[in-house]
């Protein structure tokens, strides 16, 4: 680079006209179809992966596949010193568990790659270069100490911070001589006066004129990386993205990246601004929220269809807002006409209610359901293993039935392996005095619900479970049905409180369940 600014200083400064039609040459490099819709998520491994970038990435995936174009993973890995180690890997970890995988990235590779941009610095010297010999950009030689000065004074005056342009009308001489000096200067562009109006695809005609509020923004620094201004504007010409969906944030700096692609000679893409994700008091998501990162979800058991269902049920691009819905129906539903500039406001204490649903709907599948039982046969390993009396009951079809009656009552498959649900995989211990204060007939209701799984044989069902318990208590006289079945709920669970009784026996089978009550007896 000091080399091509010692060149630029032999030739003398480009003319205006030369500066208005530089890039001509690039703009035919790395060119794609126009029709092809091609669209990229683009975060920071600064951290892990959050909701508030899962539905970037989300709104970004399903308006690719909408329109059967490819969605691109690209890591802005250029500020080195924010970067998280193993962030990267969990980006691309939980786009895949989210089930939206990229069709592009660092890990899959494509056309376009390299994907981080800490490897295509090559590409952004390229670009600076062009903007160099058109005048369009200059080095600038402003210490790290100024520019702090200067931020301290305008903030001290109660003003935005900006660069004051200092290097922008240098001499070829006064260039000269500091280049001798420092021979790595950062690179500014040279912004202009007139920033060109655009119609964004969500807030509609926008026009922020930056140069009258900003500084020329640094676009190279002087270690040779880019910064995100230069670097997107880059990589999305040379990715050929089709449309930019990315936070709205980012809509004050579209007119900069307009000027940008204007004084490379490129033609810039569709750009959509995406209102923020906030939580349901409308503050900003943090990531010092340890609850809002992806791998703290599928820590805890919620499906990423719940995850995708909340955060898109709380926005807008649908024609209605509806709980339940899967990836496919998002595809089919999503319009981008209909995202509107509202913040979308996150309720997590519905995520729950949302993953219950999820959890259901994959329960009624009967191949669902067998990867279902395998995932509930390992929690049930891990947090019980040591305390379980019979291994039979790890049995797929025990571990099934369990499913299938609970379906629709639990949140998340880890709430089966709660001590709410301990009874399913351990027998209680229960004490006498605990079942006698319920009801002095202890005895004479166990012995008689004997009789019952004797006449039922193995078919048990709830339905015809809960006529025989009836019946059972009406001839018990003096004693509440109420009182029965707290009897046996306790027998059979230890607690007080749970499912239909019924529904235990059904769950535990008749043999488990005789074997529960004998052992009152025997006690």
């Amino acid at each position: 680079m000091a080399a091509l600014l010692k060149k630029l200083l032999r030739r003398g400064r480009p003319s205006a006209a030369l500066r208005c039609h530089v890039g001509r040459r690039e703009a035919s490099l790395g060119t794609h179809p126009a029709a092809a819709v091609r669209v990229r998520f683009a975060p920071s491994p600064t951290g892990f992966l959050h909701l508030g970038g899962l539905r970037t990435a989300l709104y970004n995936y399903i308006f690719a596949k909408k329109h059967q174009g490819s969605f691109i993973l690209r890591l802005e890995d250029t500020d080195q010193t924010r970067l998280v180690p193993g962030a990267a890997e969990n980006i691309e970890d939980m786009l895949e568990w989210a089930g939206i995988p990229p069709d592009e990235s660092p890990r899959r590779g494509g056309p376009a790659g390299p994907y981080q941009q800490s490897q295509r610095l090559e590409l952004y010297a390229q670009a600076t270069e062009t903007l160099l010999k058109a005048g369009a950009a200059y080095p600038c030689f402003c210490s790290p100490q100024r520019l702090e000065l200067l931020k301290k004074e305008a903030l001290r005056n109660h003003q935005t911070p900006r660069y004051d342009n200092r290097c922008r009308n240098l001499s070829q001489e006064q260039v000269a001589q500091k280049l001798a000096k420092d021979p790595k200067p950062a690179i500014r562009f040279r912004l202009e006066e007139a920033a060109p109006a655009f119609q964004d695809l969500v807030y509609g005609w926008t026009r922020h004129e930056v140069a009258s509020v900003e500084g020329d923004p640094v676009i190279l620094k002087s270690d040779g990386f880019p910064t995100y201004h230069l670097a997107c504007v880059v990589d999305d010409h040379h990715m050929g993205i089709s449309h930019v969906l990315r936070g709205s944030e980012w809509l004050v700096s579209t007119s900069k990246h307009l000027l940008l692609y204007r004084a490379l000679g490129w033609q810039p893409p569709h750009f959509a601004h995406l209102p923020l994700l906030l939580n349901r008091d409308g503050s900003k998501l943090s990531k010092r929220q340890g609850d809002i990162f992806l791998e703290h979800f599928a820590a805890v058991g919620f499906l990423p269809d719940a995850l995708l269902d909340i955060i898109t049920n709380c926005g807008s691009g649908f024609a209605e807002n509806q709980m339940g819905r899967t990836l496919p129906d998002l595809i089919t539903q999503f319009d981008l006409t209909r995202v509107t500039c509202h913040s979308a406001l996150l309720d997590l204490a519905k995520l729950p209610e949302f993953n219950r649903l999820h959890l259901q709907r994959l329960v009624s599948s009967e191949t669902q359901r067998r990867q279902l039982v395998r995932k509930l046969q390992a929690l049930v390993q891990e947090a019980l293993g040591s305390q379980l009396q019979d291994r039979e009951i790890l049995n797929p079809a025990y571990v099934e039935r369990v499913l299938l009656l609970r379906q629709g009552h639990i949140c998340r498959l880890q709430d089966l392996v709660s001590p709410a649900y301990s009874y399913l995989w351990t027998r209680p211990v229960v004490d006498q005095t605990q079942l006698s204060a319920i009801s002095e007939k202890v005895d004479v209701i166990a012995k008689r619900t004997l009789g019952l799984l004797e006449r039922s044989g193995t078919s048990l069902t709830q339905e015809m479970l809960s006529g025989e318990l009836k019946k059972l208590s009406e001839g018990l006289e003096g004693t509440k049905h109420s009182n029965v079945m707290k009897l046996l709920r306790v027998a059979l669970s230890g607690q007080l409180q749970g499912p239909p009784v019924a529904e235990m026996m059904v769950s535990l089978g008749p043999k488990e369940v005789r074997e529960r009550i004998q052992k009152v007896l025997s006690s």
